[in-house]
């Protein structure tokens, strides 16, 4: 895992929350330091220091049925252009290949371009929304939902079994469950925005009437990741006040290991799936 040149690519360790958190930070990503724990401690998380400090990081998340997720390839301002994104994901790529790991990743337009030969293959297209105030509607609140119908939700939407992912932001201060109509959401804490996903519903009007409550019943600005191909869903958000950020593209390097049952309507986050 040395480099010839360069600095060595090194695993971290659960101390290294708050170095990864300042890379993030830098970034204007909106992870917290919890989030930075999960990989941390769930998953394995490759750096490269410059002396003592941390320039670069990639995250391997194990998930359930022989897959992996590839996330926070971050580098520093100072030390970008050296290859150090390429030498970290490089790093990923091997301890999946080792493990018999499928790796999956969302990508920005750019990182698909790098990724894409690379041998990652295109999947589906997200969409990053943030919504800075509600309008006002008169929306019934949402209800409180449980752990277990959020996690077999998620099952059958994304062929995995994401119970410690789901209940480590379910245990979070200031997480909610929350349901109307047949559809269920989760909301949690970001560094700058709350998030709201992973979102199931039955059909886009539930969906969008879920996120729209939520929206109505939370304070200060919210992301959403929407998966794009759920088109009303997404026509409704921007119609409501919610902007479209950037896109991502999920990608998948190896064979298919997931079924999934319906599409979600809002995922994760990109560095969750």
């Amino acid at each position: 895992m040395d480099a010839i040149d360069g600095p060595p690519v090194i695993k971290l360790s659960v101390e290294d929350a708050i170095p990864g958190l300042a890379l993030s930070t830098e970034a204007h990503w909106n992870q917290t330091e919890e989030d930075w724990r999960i990989f941390l401690h769930d998953g394995i998380v490759f750096g490269i220091r410059d002396g003592a400090r941390l320039v670069a990081t990639a995250a391997l998340l194990p998930y359930s049925g022989n897959n992996a997720w590839i996330s926070m390839v971050l580098v520093s301002g100072t030390h970008r252009r050296r290859g150090l994104a390429t030498r970290l994901v490089d790093a990923c790529l091997e301890t999946a290949r080792k493990n018999g790991l499928t790796s999956w990743l969302d990508a920005t337009p750019d990182g698909a371009a790098v990724y894409g030969p690379l041998g990652f293959t295109p999947t589906l297209q997200l969409r990053r929304l943030r919504l800075v105030q509600s309008a006002r509607a008169a929306t019934p609140a949402p209800s409180s939902a449980t752990l277990e119908a959020l996690r077999a939700r998620d099952r059958r939407a994304t062929g995995l079994d994401r119970t410690a992912l789901l209940t480590a932001f379910a245990q979070r201060s200031g997480s909610r469950i929350l349901s109307a109509n047949g559809a269920i959401a989760l909301v949690r804490d970001g560094r700058t925005a709350r998030h709201i996903g992973p979102l199931f519903a039955d059909h886009a009007a539930a969906a969008l009437t879920l996120a729209n409550a939520i929206a109505q019943s939370q304070g200060g600005p919210l992301l959403l990741d929407a998966v794009a191909s759920q088109g009303a869903f997404l026509e409704g958000l921007t119609a409501s006040g919610w902007t479209i950020e950037r896109p991502f593209q999920r990608m998948r390097f190896g064979p298919a290991t997931a079924t999934a049952e319906e599409m979600p309507f809002a995922v994760a986050g990109p560095e969750f799936g």
